[in-house]
């Protein structure tokens, strides 16, 4: 290739993909809009499945400082009532698929896994353009403009890079999540840290519907929240929202009512959106996409891995096609494009069960297994 790949975006996706072309030896620049690895927190908990992030990571050459990097017994899963009682506890065995880790860890160790340089931070793309042939051209904030024989947009719901190839936005889907913490829940929080358990919690108001507690126990006891409602997006952005989240949670017991009355952090509003299931384009040369800027998805577990496999199966493609680039986009677009539909319906299914009715019993059936 004439140039090195180009890649907009340094999440997880498009820094596997960098990882699995290097050792290849392939040479690749990822641009990132961010002014450092530091600028900001990279969310919490992640399970990295069996079967696709791992194989993602194991294709990077990076299953063992993987392996360091999990946080033991965080595979525990618990389902309460809004009042605290257990309706379901199961506990770490240590045989799980899907081992979890935390985002901010997992990134930090793929920067690592890169030749110096290769990440160009505080790069703000503001547009992009076909030059024809398969060349394009990015531009970015300050003027300074790159051209490129390969373009990977990897920059996620938002993506500079899609419109070369779709002009379909994300759409909101109805809920949102209100994220919080409790920092160093054992010794500041004792009494809801007991309640979260050692891994995961699910905690619902059995008496409706579209409304749940999720959360996570990271490392140093941290207990990171978020309060999924389904709301219109004014109502997280009027004034006045943080009295309307903690009214959310009047009359459930103190110690997830502290979830949110007692933050340590401000309440942060994530609105869930999606791209259509099956959202595809016609194939143009030179560029494609990866991850969330290719097929977002509320959240449903699979985001993080779907964009590993996403990079890594792309790199795979490219090497095995190093003088034919559109015949490995075109073999990694096909097997994309039916694994993100699959995984999307799946997802679809997933909220439905968090938000529906008999949300708790159907995700006891789920977790158990029936």
């Amino acid at each position: 290739m004439r140039t090195p790949v180009t890649i907009v975006g340094a999440g997880l996706g498009g820094l596997v993909l960098a990882r699995v072309l290097h050792r290849h030896g392939i040479a690749s620049t990822v641009y990132e809009a961010e002014s450092s690895p530091t600028a900001r927190t990279q969310g919490g908990m992640l399970d990295i499945h069996d079967y696709n992030g791992q194989p993602a990571l194991d294709a990077a050459g990076l299953t063992e400082q993987f392996r360091a990097l999990v946080l033991p017994g965080r595979e525990s899963y618990r389902v309460i009532d809004r009042d605290g009682t257990i309706l379901f506890d199961r506990q770490d065995t240590g045989t799980g698929g899907s081992p979890e880790v935390q985002r901010g860890d997992l990134r930090r160790m793929l920067l690592d896994s890169l030749p110096a340089g290769t990440v160009r931070w505080g790069h703000r793309v503001t547009g992009t353009r076909s030059l024809g042939s398969g060349r394009h051209e990015v531009g970015f904030a300050g003027g300074t403009t790159v051209v490129t024989d390969l373009l990977v947009g990897a920059d996620g719901a938002w993506s500079r890079v899609r419109p070369l190839l779709s002009d379909v936005q994300p759409e909101y889907s109805g809920a949102s999540a209100v994220e919080t913490f409790l920092l160093d829940g054992d010794h500041r929080h004792p009494a809801t840290a007991k309640l979260v358990g050692s891994g995961s919690l699910f905690a619902f108001d059995r008496t409706t519907s579209g409304k749940l507690f999720l959360v996570h126990r990271e490392s140093d006891g941290n207990l990171h929240a978020y309060l999924w409602v389904t709301r219109p997006l004014e109502w997280f952005t009027a004034p006045g929202a943080t009295e309307r989240f903690a009214h959310e949670v009047a009359g459930w017991a103190p110690e997830l009512a502290a979830l949110i009355t007692e933050s340590d952090t401000e309440p942060v509003h994530r609105p869930h959106f999606g791209l259509p299931i099956g959202h595809r384009w016609a194939r143009m040369p030179g560029v494609t996409l990866l991850g969330d800027a290719a097929h977002l998805q509320p959240p449903n577990g699979e985001g993080a891995n779907l964009a590993m496999q996403d990079g890594a199966e792309l790199g795979r493609a490219i090497a095995e096609h190093p003088d034919d680039v559109e015949a490995a986009l075109d073999a990694y677009e096909r097997e994309m494009f039916t694994r993100s539909a699959e995984m999307a319906v799946d997802g679809v299914t997933m909220n439905r069960v968090l938000l529906g009715d008999n949300a708790a019993g159907n995700l006891i059936s789920m977790l158990s297994g029936d």
